[in-house]
């Protein structure tokens, strides 16, 4: 058995490799960032070509850094940015056109037009999700309609689609594999989570041909093999999941009710319900978790659109901090944010909320206000979002929240997940392998072909770091929470806050 898992995590910002070994420790990491594309407010952009190529780059150069070939690798698992949608030419392989980043609000009108019709309740019972421009479903019919000869292109199957997944198992298998995994496809809006497939009401919906799409398959299951050209010799690609549920598995969160909370650019946290989807009451997103043989995981899933990103916007936008890195120490300097209160919603409010048309608001402020109470309402207003999230998790699910399991770079944050743990009233988790979106995706591949053998194996792997637990008495927690609540509803559409 060779020794090492590869996993490739193709993010928003950046393409990443790292090798793993049998412990699930970080053995070597590589990381390019790419270019972002703004052609108009509102519309995100990423070279297809450009993911590919520093994709390839830096999982040869974490080979590299470890002295390994391919023989060494017992096999590939792939994890990645979600709903970024990609449609290429099937004869040359070439996008006809620039990725659209799940960011991208070009499609609200689109979904508009589907309420509308409405239509939220048949979408909502069949995906599991909301309609909203964040999904890929909206993205793939504006590519058809909007570039020219791609939809008569798309019906004559000349045309390929893909999320971000299923382009790289393209390349990496120079052409001979289009498909994409279970947890992948439950984000376009266009399969449905009962039957496990591609579902034709949804397709003649949002006009897509069929044949287009890739084919659906597990997340741990030997998928196809690397073209011999690219690593020296063939390796195997065994696991492929989307970034937040390959996040939730690398948490091992095996077991009914595990939450796991991803504080990157958004917040993304997940919940495991087991092999029923539950319809949620609260706008949160039902989704597949993992599909491993014949049985499929379910999760809620609540998506904060601007977690992490506000501290590029204090470092980038208003220029308070230098580097992320800074903003702890800033927000450290006064003790409480003096009742400043931020609302980051700076490209709209995700769940419970839903607003695309949200704005971000800082209220409270005096002349008194600092940049210290700025920084410290910043922090706060990740984690009041994601506490937001846990509320109605709780309601959903029914179960009970003994605590929060964190990963991502802003998990490393001392002072956010002191206050998460403070506004939730439960432990807060901080794993030793904080790598766990690439961790889930080894430990995928890992088990398809043997390398562990079952995922009880894996979870014995998993251990906290740090467990940050409450401080703030309830009576405090319920006067911050109050005044978040009263801040959101600054940062509402009318039509919203009506409906709410």
């Amino acid at each position: 058995m060779s020794k090492y898992i590869l996993a490739l995590d193709q993010g928003t910002t950046s393409s990443r490799a790292i090798v793993f070994d049998r412990d699930g420790k970080i053995v070597s990491l590589a990381q390019q960032e790419f270019s972002q594309h703004y052609p108009q407010p509102g519309w995100v952009e990423h070279d297809a070509n450009e993911i590919w190529h520093t994709q390839l780059k830096v999982a040869r150069q974490v080979l590299e850094l470890a002295r390994l070939g391919a023989d060494d690798i017992a096999a590939i698992g792939i994890t990645n940015q979600r709903e970024t949608t990609v449609v290429w030419d099937r004869r040359t392989g070439k996008p006809i056109a620039n990725a659209i980043v799940w960011q991208d609000r070009r499609t609200s009108t689109i979904c508009d037009e589907l309420e509308q019709r409405g239509l939220q309740e048949t979408i909502q019972h069949k995906t599991g999700l909301v309609v909203d421009a964040y999904f890929s479903g909206t993205k793939l019919r504006w590519i058809l309609d909007c570039i020219p000869g791609a939809r008569a292109a798309a019906e004559r199957g000349e045309l390929a689609f893909g999320t971000i997944d299923s382009w790289l198992v393209y390349n990496l298998t120079a052409g001979e594999c289009h498909i994409t995994d279970a947890t992948n496809a439950s984000r376009t809006m266009l399969y449905n989570l009962h039957t496990g497939e591609w579902d034709d009401e949804l397709l003649e919906i949002l006009r897509v041909p069929r044949a287009i799409l890739p084919g659906v398959c597990g997340c741990s299951a030997l998928l196809g093999h690397t073209s011999p050209d690219l690593f020296g010799k063939p390796i195997p690609i065994a696991g492929m999941a989307g970034d937040q549920q390959a996040a939730l598995f690398g948490q091992a969160c095996f077991d009914k009710g595990l939450v796991k909370n991803t504080y990157g650019t958004g917040c993304f946290m997940l919940m495991n319900i087991d092999d029923k989807p539950v319809a949620s009451k609260h706008k949160l997103l039902t989704t597949v978790a993992w599909k491993i043989g014949e049985r499929t995981t379910y999760a809620l899933e609540g998506s904060v659109f601007i977690g992490g990103a506000v501290v590029q916007w204090l470092r980038d936008g208003l220029g308070i901090i230098k580097s992320s890195g800074d903003i702890e120490k800033l927000a450290a300097i006064v003790p409480d944010n003096g009742g400043v209160c931020f609302v980051p919603a700076l490209v709209g409010l995700g769940a419970p909320h839903w607003d695309p048309d949200a704005r971000g608001t800082i209220t409270g402020l005096t002349r008194g206000s600092t940049a210290g109470h700025v920084a410290r309402a910043a922090l706060e207003g990740i984690a009041f979002q994601v506490a937001d999230v846990l509320d109605a998790m709780r309601e959903d699910s029914g179960l009970p929240i003994t605590g929060l399991r964190a990963d991502g770079g802003a998990s490393a944050n001392n002072l956010l997940m002191q206050t998460q743990a403070d506004l939730l009233r439960v432990p807060v988790m901080r794993p030793s392998v904080t790598e766990t979106t690439a961790l889930g995706a080894a430990y995928l591949a890992g088990l398809a072909v043997g390398y562990w053998e079952n995922m009880e194996e894996v979870r014995l792997q998993w251990e906290a770091e740090r467990v940050f637990k409450p401080e703030r008495d309830e009576e405090q927690v319920g006067r911050m929470r109050s005044q978040w609540s009263n801040a959101v509803k600054r940062s509402l559409t009318p039509r919203r806050l009506t409906s709410d």
